[in-house]
């Protein structure tokens, strides 16, 4: 009798053995599987930024690749080049080098420029075409806000505002 006990419970503990590598294993593939979102994150913004700074090189191709009316070739330049620096902003923040405070203090600062500013005005149309709920529309109401509160008291462009935005 003490024989098939001892089995029954040995193939119970064999069983929760099993059970907790498969939960590891598990685990681990979850976390593959977001490092490598990331790093086609990376890549996505690499093959990005590397067109558009053949667009901020060449005029040519800057008018093929902007959706700007009525600037000059260096101010085009300068939006380009504004956005990229907006664009990686954001992976930083989807891959998680910063978090949301962090990525609402370089908001700020790239909020103080007067060409931010008109790239910002000029896209406006493009965002309105963003899911509600998507990073992009969230970052963009959180842009919004510091502009406005810029434009509110320019000399308190530092003064941290609404966190939940």
């Amino acid at each position: 009798m003490a024989t098939p006990l001892r089995a029954l419970f040995g193939r119970g503990a064999r069983r929760r053995r099993q059970e907790e590598l498969l939960a590891a294993l598990l685990g681990q593939l979850t976390l593959m599987t977001e490092e490598i979102r990331r790093a086609n994150l990376i890549q996505h913004h690499r093959l990005i930024a590397e067109q558009q700074g053949r667009a901020m090189d060449d005029p040519s191709l800057a008018d093929a690749a902007s959706s700007l009316t009525g600037v000059s070739e260096e101010r085009r330049r300068q939006i380009l080049f504004v956005n990229r620096w907006y664009a990686a902003m954001l992976l930083s923040y989807r891959v998680g080098s910063v978090d949301w405070e962090e990525l609402r203090g370089h908001l700020r600062v790239l909020c103080r420029g007067g060409v931010f500013a008109e790239y910002w005005e000029r896209t406006a149309e493009h965002r309105r075409e963003l899911p509600e709920d998507s990073l992009e529309a969230r970052v963009g109401r959180a842009v919004d806000a510091i502009l406005e509160e810029r434009a509110d008291d320019p000399d308190e462009w530092w003064v941290v505002g609404s966190p939940r935005i």
